[in-house]
């Protein structure tokens, strides 16, 4: 068995893993012609299908450009997106994915429940297919909270009602801009291991944006580092910490050198 080291490894290719998402030479450029800024830059990488994948980088560098690319909401100037072989378009209107963002912005009229069940009243499509509200609020950890406003619950637990919601369409990836970011250390931390129980117990694939690099090791099997001014891929990591994972694991010899090393990368992507 390999020790817990980070390994510089390409992704798996489509032969011996099916691909959440492909991002093939991807350019992203904002403002017009003459005055245009790039945003990102020649940019590759697979994303296998139930991954859990942490992305890492200095302000600026793109992070949540490239998730807003793979989610349609940014228009792309060259290079290609594909989720699950299908152009991001397609897979936006057939909610193959959901987005949950550093705030939970949540309907303060609405209770919990009514806040989880909102992706069911917007479009047409087969309700059928969709998770059970009351389950997943179960999972995430708010049973008997359902009837809650959300003024009358915690940030912690605003952001698990968020989760809630994103997960009620039965997304095949969630995709996640900081949600734990304006977070206490303490709660931060019980989430990071709810969300990989949630994980676990979904085999949803995550794409999840942090600028923490204890978070991103933590939770990743794969870590992609961004480099800015253009945003670049500057690696692609693998983790080999075994799942299920403790918060104790972050004192582990092992640990601590994965993270310096992560350090040591952002330092050179500024």
């Amino acid at each position: 068995m390999m020790s817990a080291a980070t390994i510089k490894e390409a992704m798996p290719r489509a032969e011996t893993a099916r691909l959440a998402v492909s991002v093939r030479d991807l350019d992203i450029r904002f403002g017009d012609r003459g005055n245009e800024v790039s945003a990102l830059t020649n940019v590759s990488v697979d994303i296998p299908e139930g991954s859990f994948v942490t992305m890492l980088g200095p302000s600026g560098c793109g992070k949540s450009t490239l998730l807003r690319c793979i989610a349609d909401l940014v228009h792309i100037s060259n290079g290609s997106v594909s989720v699950f072989g299908r152009p991001p378009r397609q897979a936006r209107e057939g909610r193959d994915f959901a987005f949950v963002f550093q705030e939970a912005t949540l309907l303060p009229w609405r209770s919990v429940i009514d806040n989880v069940r909102l992706p069911l009243e917007v479009g047409k499509h087969d309700k059928s297919s969709y998770a059970d509200p009351m389950e997943l609020l179960a999972l995430v950890g708010l049973k008997g909270r359902e009837n809650a406003l959300p003024h009358e619950l915690s940030g912690g637990m605003r952001q698990r009602v968020a989760i809630a919601r994103a997960l009620v369409t039965k997304p095949r990836i969630l995709l996640m801009d900081e949600p734990f970011g304006a977070l206490d250390e303490i709660t931060r931390d019980k989430l990071n291991e709810e969300l990989l129980r949630i994980w676990r117990e979904t085999g949803t694939t995550i794409i999840f944006v942090t600028h923490s690099i204890p978070e991103a090791a933590f939770l990743g099997q794969h870590v992609l580092m961004l480099q800015a001014h253009p945003g670049r891929v500057k690696e692609f990591m693998k983790l080999d910490f075994p799942y299920p994972r403790a918060l104790s694991m972050r004192d582990t010899v092992d640990f601590v050198r994965v993270t310096a090393h992560l350090r040591a990368l952002l330092e050179e992507c500024i």
